[in-house]
C-alpha cells in the first residue's frame, strides 16, 4: 500500500487550474448578467422617456388645436338663421305683433336682429 503524505488538502496543479477557471467563468457569467440588466434599464428608462415626450407632444397638439379652433370661433361672424328657419322665426314675430303681444317698436327690433 502506497501513502501520499503531505498532499492531503491541497490541490494539485490541475485542481488549482480547474478551481481558477471555475472562478474566472463565474466571474464572467456574473459581469454578463450584470451588463444585460444595465442595459435592460437602459432601454425601460429610454422607453419611457419616449413615452413622455409623446404624451407631451400629443397635449401640445391637442392644446393647439383647441385654440386654433377657439380663435377661428371667435372670429367667425354670428351666421342670420337659415333659410326656412328665418322664414318660421319672422312669421312667429308678426303672430305676436298681431296678436298685441309686441309693440311696433318691439316688433321692429326683433325683426332687425333676425335679418341680422
Amino acid at each position: 500500500m502506497v501513502f501520499r503524505a503531505g498532499r492531503i488538502g491541497r490541490p494539485g496543479l490541475l485542481g488549482t487550474v480547474a478551481r481558477t477557471a471555475v472562478i474566472a467563468g463565474t466571474a464572467q457569467a456574473t459581469s454578463n448578467a450584470m451588463n444585460r440588466r444595465s442595459q435592460q434599464k437602459a432601454a425601460e428608462q429610454q422607453a419611457y422617456a419616449e413615452q413622455q415626450a409623446a404624451q407631451q407632444q400629443a397635449a401640445y397638439a391637442q392644446q393647439a388645436q383647441a385654440q386654433a379652433a377657439y380663435a377661428q370661433q371667435a372670429q367667425a361672424p354670428q351666421a342670420a338663421p337659415a333659410g326656412d328657419d328665418l322664414i318660421a322665426k319672422l312669421q312667429q314675430l308678426a303672430q305676436l305683433h298681431e296678436s298685441g303681444a309686441l309693440s311696433d317698436e318691439e316688433f321692429a327690433a326683433a325683426k332687425a336682429k333676425l335679418l341680422g
